[in-house]
């Protein structure tokens, strides 16, 4: 990755931390300490959304009722931000320190991330991530409710990269955000992270 991505996700990071930090503290403060995230003692809904899972069903609020979601942008091109925190992913969910959680990979580059390639690139960290994709259109609204961003950046070859959010979001049985994670990751901290947020039962 060439040193003005670095620059650009790491300023991506510090933001959306401080971001966690304000909102937390607007509302009220955090009343559950995280070693790599922020805690919102008070939920935010996430706005309607329509995508498709990689099978071409629709995906949206109601396929996020029911259980925790960890929740992440990407895209399959992505040099090292997106495999190096789907591989943290990974390993969190065979410790699953937060029974019932499903990993949910929100492509933000889907001219390129057709199903095939999408599931195929998932499946090389675990069976069980979820994949959702959809037009520019689409993704806007998701996209939006979190604060999250996804800019298409043209290389000198022709070609194109994305910048992008790279926080983890987790997401309450109900679909709404009950916690930011921030990078770097830490498998263990974050472990830590969602086994404590598991013995409380807050989501």
């Amino acid at each position: 990755m060439n040193r003005r991505l670095v620059l650009a996700l790491a300023l991506l990071g510090v933001a959306a931390t401080l971001t966690g930090v304000i909102v937390a503290r607007m509302i009220g403060g955090s009343d559950m300490a995280l070693k790599g995230g922020t805690w919102l003692p008070n939920r935010r809904p996430v706005a309607e959304f329509h995508l498709q899972d990689l099978a071409g069903h629709e995906f949206g609020l109601p396929q996020l009722q029911g259980h925790p979601t960890l929740l992440f942008f990407g895209f399959t091109s992505c040099p090292d931000v997106c495999p190096t925190t789907l591989a943290t992913l990974a390993q969190a969910e065979r410790a699953n320190p937060l029974p019932g959680t499903q990993v949910l990979f929100v492509s933000i580059d889907p001219q390129r991330d057709t199903p095939a390639t999408l599931g195929a690139y998932l499946r090389a960290f675990s069976s069980d991530f979820i994949g959702i994709r959809g037009d520019d259109a689409a993704l806007a609204p998701l996209l939006k409710s979190l604060s999250a961003i996804a800019v298409k950046q043209p290389l000198p070859d022709g070609g194109y990269t994305m910048d992008h959010s790279a926080t983890l979001y987790l997401l309450d049985t109900h679909g709404r955000l009950a916690a930011v994670f921030s990078p770097p990751f830490d498998v263990s901290g974050l472990e830590d992270d969602l086994r404590h947020i598991a013995t409380t039962g807050a989501l």
